[in-house]
Parts: C-alpha cells; structure tokens; sequence
C-alpha cells in the first residue's frame, strides 16, 4: 500500500464482467478529475498467441491438462508485482497491451495475438487502476493484494459467469460452443487454486447472482438481463460504512448479513457510484496530503 500513490486493483476471471466494472471506474474518475494510469492483466501473459499455442501442446504432451491462462505460471506476475510495487513507491511504472482483434490491431497497430512494446506510464497521475485476472494473488513468490489500496472482486455465480463467456467468446471472437467449453474444462483446476482464493483478499467483492433458470449454461440462448439479477455486495471491514444510507438510496436493497447488502441488478452501477466515489475520493485526498 501507498499513502502518496495509491492503487485500485479489480479482480475477476474471463467472462466475470470486470470491463463493465471498468467502465464505472472510468466515469467516477472522469466526474470527480482523477487521472488514472490504466493496466491489464492480459499485459501480463507470458506468451503471445502462437506461444501459447506451442506451450499448451507441449505441456497436454507431458500430461498435464490444467494449464492456462489462469494458471500462475502462464503470466509474468513477477514483473506485475514489480510494477505495483514501483508505482506505489515513484508513481512511475510501464504497461503494454495484448491485442485480441482486428480492431485492437488497428488501434495499436500490432496483428492480434501480439503485445504491444513496453512503454512508460504518463507522469502526473492520481492513481493506478489495474483490471484482470490476478491483481490480488498471494502465493509464495508474489503478494500483490498487499500492494493494493482498494481491492474489488467481481465474481458471478460461476453458471452465469460462464454464460458470459460463451456468448461473449462467440459474438467477439469467433469460437464455436464446443470451443469455450473445452477452455472452460482446461482452467477449472486453476479457477480454483488461483483465481478463487483471491477473492478472499478482496475488500469488496459484487457477485451477481440471476433470478432465472440458468442450470444449463451450454444452452442458453441469452444471457440472463440486470433486471433478471441480484448482486449481492460483501465487505470485507463494513467499518465505516453507511448501510442505512445506501439501503434508503437503492430501492428494494436489503442487508443480508453484517457485512452484506443485497441490490437489483439494475442497481449495481448505482451501488457502485455511490460505495466507490467516497474511497476513492479518500485514496485520493490522502495520496495529495502524503
């Protein structure tokens, strides 16, 4: 942690909705005059595409089937934790982008399934924001939650969070059912010991949970809606924070237990705004004083 550059980390595996997460982040930053340096976790894998490729036909050949993107070793946390660490000490640091597309390739000018260069972060920022799969992992050779101000999870029940990746995966990207299926059997054994386990480092974490028949998520013709959701809303230390207020501003919310409130799901981006601006106006507020 750092008083005088904080860092907002938010966690979530593929298909969690850690973008739309994002894209609320921005708006908070945006009204309230914060600049933010933005980093992704796909910055942080250790192959391009074709690596990738060879690595997981090498490591099937020898065995092993659990290997993916998830997986601790498939991505450079080392060099992600040297980043928060220098950030949280100099405010400087570097990031490049992975590029999934067509139409990322053209942004950055990079074919798809290749990083960009590495390249230094723009001087006079507020803060770092860092959105992907492992920005809280603690292991024996990294601990990144503890570099981190302000850590979110975003974790669907898992039915769900698989019904956004599959439709996602094959609106984006092009992949057939089968395809995402086999991706999603191939990270279940790091879903659980690399991704889930983070979740308890979290300080907040949103999980949203549909009100539909979602038993089978290889069927589904449509993701479930927010006005068909709840999102359950877990704080880690509920010290300090005023739940009669945002039961009074977010119509048909309840607590759920001490540290749980409970929303609609057309709600959360509400929720959000009115949870996340006072922290981060905090982070803030306290870096300028340090």
């Amino acid at each position: 942690m750092s008083k005088k550059h904080p860092i907002i980390s938010v966690t979530g595996s593929s298909g969690a909705g850690t973008t739309t997460v994002k894209n609320t982040f921005d708006q908070i930053f945006r009204r309230e005059g914060f600049k933010s340096v933005s980093i992704e976790g796909d910055a942080f894998h250790r192959y391009d595409r074709a690596s990738m490729k060879q690595e997981l036909e090498k490591r099937y050949a020898a065995g092993d089937a659990t290997f993916s993107h998830f997986s601790y070793d498939a991505n450079e946390l080392g060099e992600l934790e040297r980043v928060f660490r220098e950030y949280g000490e100099t405010g400087r640091g570097r990031t490049r982008h992975y590029v999934h597309d067509e139409g990322e390739a053209k942004k950055y000018g990079v074919p798809p399934g290749h990083f960009t260069d590495w390249a230094a972060f723009e001087d006079g920022s507020d803060l770092l924001f860092y959105e992907g799969l492992h920005g809280c992992v603690v292991n024996d050779e990294v601990n990144l939650a503890k570099y981190a101000d302000l850590k979110i999870g975003v974790v669907p029940v898992i039915n769900l969070e698989w019904i956004q990746k599959i439709h996602r995966d094959r609106a984006q990207r092009g992949y057939t059912t089968e395809a995402v299926t086999d991706v999603i059997l191939r990270r279940m054994h790091a879903y659980v010991h690399c991704i889930c386990p983070q979740f308890t480092e979290t300080d907040i974490n949103f999980q949203r949970v549909p009100v539909v028949d979602t038993s089978n998520p290889f069927v589904a013709r449509w993701i479930p809606t927010a006005d068909e959701s709840l999102v359950v809303i877990r704080f880690k230390n509920p010290r300090g924070i005023d739940f009669p207020y945002l039961t009074s501003m977010i119509h048909g919310s309840w607590m759920s237990r001490a540290n749980s409130i409970v929303i609609p799901g057309n709600k959360m981006d509400l929720a959000m705004q009115l949870i996340l601006t006072p922290l981060i106006e905090r982070l803030v507020r306290d870096s300028k004083r340090a």
